[in-house]
């Protein structure tokens, strides 16, 4: 996937320097956003669509390829809806096709105009270069570094392919194919110096031109496309990890496990590069931009990977030292360049980096104090004591999830609850959804679960565990694994209390990992509720039951797997046990219910202008213009109770 676009941009003395310095930046993906995405498609869509302009007095003009370049665009983000397994057929094949023939292409000019060139690939030239040129040869590197930008858009599918994958095909084609392409460009350049303004596309033989005009088409379509995929794939890690408003994400494949589709922020995009590309409408402006966007990133991976060196893989502070300044002396020197470039269309990507840091620090400190709100005001445990084991209110049949996001302790939403509507169910369920900072949780570690309270309060707490890689369905089998796991955890504190000699004795806050996918040990049988006749009786009225059944009919007419339980009556089985589980299964016939938030933020009136500005008008649109949380934790509707509380922060 290495440079998709033509390079028609730049032809570098030594490629073979600046490519290779390339490989080893492949960590700058892990920082690529919007801005980065938006210029990388405009130079791939318009450096592929210049060549119309090139072919003598036939060539069409600037404002007839910005029109073509705008249709290209509309197209493309109008066809990410659709997956992208759709294309990803054609997508090995037009880019090996393509890189064998810039390849193929740059061995011909070389054999053609100047075989001397090969001698460029010596780093002596290097050196000879910047001894003869001075500080216009530090100025050029803002332009050769645009030789090497297309190389990132192979990186993007670092998600989807191994490591070790994407280097045996960058050594075996992607950099033997640019090495010669851009030694052809010179060798073609050493002897038509007034073709500099295009020189992929004049040194391109003419009985080949419209071939490798539709090829290189083709090429900056697929590699657009990667490049918006993975755009996608890092915002959904950012949203994973709270750093990005909610927004919807779409799972456009049901058998490849990460292919997704981000609506908002594709439209973003769309705009942001038509917008570009009617704003400035030459490609060397938006080069520049692109160039500059490119080089930041890599130089503030650079600095993180460093500290990634140091704290997560523990090592000496050598080597991240060694590291840092032999990668960040290459990058500063072509990013001090590039600099120079920014009244040239370089203050776009500075301007739309501040935008969306803007937008992700305001999120990020909104949902923090809040988090802290609810932290510094949750319930105390000899509050819930003083209530009894009826908590002072109505039990009613059926479970209560709860969701909140602390770890520990009862949120203030519960005793809000409970003033206005003295009445809660009798199993109740504290529900945190976390995403922790690994790419996957295995499923069997994914449930935490503990008790809160003495065991005849019937309170529990459930921690569910996601990777940010990790796709959060609408799991229909989630209050299943829920009551299995309550069970299991039920049965294995049973067992150590025997061991104590004390049943009664309460491990408060303690949790433990619930293997879901083993049902041994759980005291209980599942079965698929057409499986004979009715296991228990269910405290639903007749009344409510037909209204369920009307209203998923009237939603879509969605099947769920409908199953029930039933102790194992073979199982020798506490009696206190046994009475515990009872519950539980007469709370899961009874129904279940999710309680959630619906929660006002606001600053407090001693706050600072800034603070008041974040809170209560940038924080406050971007929670309105969100996806709620009831959608992002796939929350059924007919089952959601919302309770509104404001936070002052």
């Amino acid at each position: 996937m290495a440079s998709l676009h033509p390079p028609s941009l730049v032809c570098t003395t030594c490629p073979c320097f600046f490519a290779f310095f390339s490989f080893f930046n492949y960590g700058h993906i892990l920082s690529l956003l919007s801005v980065v995405t938006s210029h990388a498609v405009l130079v791939a869509v318009l450096a592929a669509l210049s060549g119309l302009q090139d072919r003598g007095t036939g060539g069409l003009g600037n404002g007839w390829v910005v029109l073509i370049a705008c249709v290209v665009l509309v197209g493309l983000f109008a066809l990410q809806h659709r997956g992208t397994h759709r294309v990803a057929f054609v997508f090995a094949p037009i880019v090996v096709l393509w890189l064998l023939s810039i390849g193929v292409i740059g061995l011909y000019n070389i054999i053609r105009w100047n075989p001397r060139v090969c001698l460029a690939l010596s780093p002596h030239y290097i050196v000879k270069f910047f001894k003869i040129t001075g500080r216009d040869g530090w100025i050029s590197l803002g332009g050769v570094l645009l030789a090497v930008t297309g190389t990132e858009a192979m990186f993007a599918d670092l998600g989807h392919f191994t490591a070790a994958s994407i280097r045996l095909a960058f050594v075996g084609v992607i950099y033997p194919c640019l090495v010669l392409q851009y030694m052809g460009q010179a060798a073609f350049l050493s002897k038509n110096m007034s073709d500099v303004h295009d020189s992929f596309y004049l040194s391109i033989p003419r009985t080949v031109f419209w071939p490798m005009f539709v090829l290189a088409s083709l090429a900056a379509i697929v590699g657009s496309q990667s490049i918006i995929s993975a755009t996608f794939s890092i915002v959904k890690q950012c949203l994973s990890l709270g750093c990005f408003p909610r927004v919807k994400v779409v799972h456009t494949s049901r058998w490849i496990y990460g292919q997704i589709y981000i609506p908002e922020i594709n439209w973003i995009l769309m705009v942001l590069c038509l917008a570009v590309t009617v704003g400035f409408r030459d490609i060397n402006i938006i080069g520049n931009a692109y160039g500059l966007a490119c080089i930041t990133v890599m130089f503030v991976t650079t600095w993180l990977m460093a500290l990634v060196i140091i704290f997560v893989w523990k090592k000496n502070i050598l080597p991240a030292l060694s590291f840092l300044v032999f990668f960040g002396s290459i990058e500063g020197a072509y990013l001090s360049a590039s600099f120079i470039k920014v009244p040239q269309g370089g203050w776009t990507p500075i301007a739309l980096a501040f935008v969306f840091m803007f937008i992700m620090y305001v999120w990020h400190y909104g949902t923090r104090r809040k988090y802290l709100f609810d932290l510094q005001n949750k319930v105390s445990m000899k509050w819930i004591l003083t209530l009894g084991p009826s908590l002072g209110i109505v039990r009613v049949p059926g479970i209560g999830l709860i969701y909140t996001e602390l770890v520990t302790g009862v949120p203030a939403i519960f005793s809000h609850f409970v003033t206005n509507l003295p009445a809660f169910h009798q199993i109740l369920v504290f529900v945190c959804v976390k995403s922790v900072p690994v790419p996957y949780v295995p499923v069997d570690e994914r449930y935490l679960i503990g008790r809160i309270g003495p065991r005849q309060y019937r309170m529990y707490r459930c921690i569910v565990r996601y990777g940010y890689k990790d796709v959060q369905k609408d799991d229909e089998n989630f209050e299943n694994h829920l009551v299995m796991s309550i069970a299991k955890f039920i049965q294995m504190e049973a067992e150590e209390a025997a061991s104590s000699g004390s049943y009664e004795s309460s491990n408060e806050g303690r949790m433990a990992v619930i293997h879901t996918t083993d049902a041994t040990g759980t005291g209980l049988i599942m079965r698929d509720s057409n499986e004979g006749t009715s296991l228990t009786r269910s405290s639903k009225s007749e009344t409510l039951q037909s209204l369920q059944s009307i209203y998923e009919q009237e939603s879509g007419g969605l099947s769920r797997r409908r199953v029930r339980f039933q102790v194992a009556e073979e199982e020798q089985i506490n009696p206190q046990v046994r009475d515990e589980l009872s519950d539980l299964l007469e709370a899961k016939e009874a129904g279940v219910a999710y309680i959630i938030g619906h929660s006002y933020v606001k600053a407090r009136k001693n706050s600072n202008f800034l603070k008041s500005f974040a809170i209560d008008y940038a924080y406050s649109f971007l929670r309105k213009n969100c996806r709620g949380p009831s959608v992002t934790l796939h929350i059924p509707h007919i089952s959601l109770i919302e309770v509104g509380m404001i936070y002052y922060v």
